[in-house]
């Protein structure tokens, strides 16, 4: 059993560990053994806050698309318009290639917001282990959508606001939130595809064209 007041600490480092574990093999290659190695614990210490693979594989995708949503929420002011809050949300669901070499998984919000990371290259890598996943199962299905009909809520609510501010003209917000994710989803596997646009950009610039689209002034 885990020391006294270590759960939260236990919990996340089982988390992080996992994350890294699929990152580098695999859902299929990610074992108990592995992930307590990872995460330098017992196996008994994984079992004892996820009973098994299949719950452990679970909470790390719920962690996974949180993290997305806590660093959008952490950065967004009320004093931003309309369009700097589609900006903060585009840098974090399809961000821009940069340099975070070095840097591990931590989706740990434990040490504040700020801390949590997770390098570009894992992403992809994980986004595409869960979501090939996803598609016959139906437990990661279900976290699918419920993230996604948030996302789809949080975007169309920032559509809704550049409207009332006069930032944005914006006919159907859910139709163009849809469309915005739809875009980003796309993008996103394209990326992990090694599919570049024509001249080899960074494929984001098509998402901002987009959203240009309805700024207005």
């Amino acid at each position: 059993m885990p020391k006294l007041g270590m759960e939260p600490k236990r919990r996340a480092d089982v988390i992080n560990a996992t994350l890294t574990c699929i990152s580098l093999h695999g859902i299929d290659g990610m074992t108990l053994d592995k992930v307590a190695e990872y995460a330098g614990c017992s196996k008994g210490v994984v079992t004892y806050y996820y009973k098994n693979k299949d719950h452990l594989t679970i909470e790390a995708f719920k962690s996974f698309l949180a993290y997305y949503g806590l660093k959008i929420e952490s950065e967004i002011e009320s004093t931003m318009t309309a369009g700097q809050m589609i900006d903060v949300t585009l840098k974090h669901i399809l961000p821009p290639y940069d340099e975070d070499t070095g840097k591990g998984i931590n989706v740990s919000q434990l040490d504040g917001v700020e801390k949590m990371c997770i390098p570009h290259e894992d992403q992809a890598r994980l986004f595409l282990q869960f979501f090939s996943k996803a598609v016959l199962d139906r437990n990661l299905q279900e976290i699918v959508s419920k993230s996604y009909m948030a996302d789809l809520h949080g975007i169309a609510k920032i559509f809704n606001y550049g409207n009332m501010k006069g930032q944005m003209s914006v006919e159907d917000p859910q139709s163009a939130a849809y469309g915005l994710l739809a875009m980003v989803v796309g993008l996103s596997f394209f990326r992990v595809a090694n599919i570049p646009p024509t001249h080899g950009e960074d494929n984001r610039y098509i998402c901002e064209d987009y959203v240009k689209r309805f700024t207005t002034g």
